[in-house]
């Protein structure tokens, strides 16, 4: 990997450039496109490994299996989601490095159990926290969002300016039935609790089977844990 690139601002003209060029693009060219534009050491690529991560990943296994892919550990992961991102790390040859709270932080969540009575609180101290001490040193934020998962992120375009980062979603514009079809001709494996109902994974304290995002912060107004907010 190259050494560390110094971090870019990159202006509003210079974004709408880029949805221009990328709006035309196929999937695998987007990912492509992403390496021409920027180096890989200004790239961050995060994944959950949950419901349908290997779609993602499998594309940017086709490019360049060298992208470090950061997985944040809460620490409520279900076992079936440690055992899917062993799976999909060995299957498509993945970069993966683990992210978490700091120890105190984390144990005082457990003690307090947070995801019960403020679940935001829960997510920042757990997840959003923690990405942040790594963040600030990247350009451009890779994330697996499709617009139809929910109302927020049907109002994304392919790279949005959030904060002082650039959030690039090379999947924005794809259909529900365009990925189920994508995994069908991949043969790309699911996550072992997609077939017992559960269709968008989080902790085990906060996801219960559902359609969709439905399932996540069960009987909770939350939709989202904050880190792409």
């Amino acid at each position: 990997m190259s050494e560390i690139a110094e971090k870019r601002i990159i202006s509003e003209k210079e974004i709408q450039k880029l949805n221009k060029k990328y709006k035309t693009l196929n999937l695998i060219d987007r990912i492509k496109a992403l390496y021409e534009d920027f180096d890989e050491s200004e790239i961050m690529l995060t994944s959950s490994f949950a419901a349908t991560s290997a779609f993602l990943l499998k594309l940017f296994s086709e490019v360049n299996t060298d992208q470090i892919i950061y997985f944040i550990d809460t620490g409520y992961h279900f076992d079936e989601t440690i055992k899917y991102k062993k799976q999909l790390s060995e299957t498509y040859n993945l970069n993966v490095k683990s992210v978490k709270a700091l120890a105190h932080e984390h144990e005082f969540t457990t003690k307090d159990k947070t995801w019960s009575e403020n679940p935001d609180l829960c997510c920042s101290i757990n997840k959003v926290k923690p990405l942040e001490v790594i963040k600030n040193k990247y350009t451009v934020w890779v994330s697996g969002l499709m617009e139809w998962q929910s109302d927020h992120r049907n109002s994304l375009d392919i790279f949005e300016q959030r904060g002082d980062i650039l959030k690039f979603y090379p999947l924005v514009d794809v259909s529900k039935q365009q990925r189920d079809d994508f995994i069908k001709a991949h043969d790309l494996p699911f996550h072992p609790l997609v077939s017992k109902g559960y269709n968008s994974i989080g902790c085990q304290h906060c996801t219960v089977p559902g359609e969709d995002r439905s399932g996540r912060w069960n009987n909770n107004p939350k939709t989202e844990c904050g880190l792409h907010l």
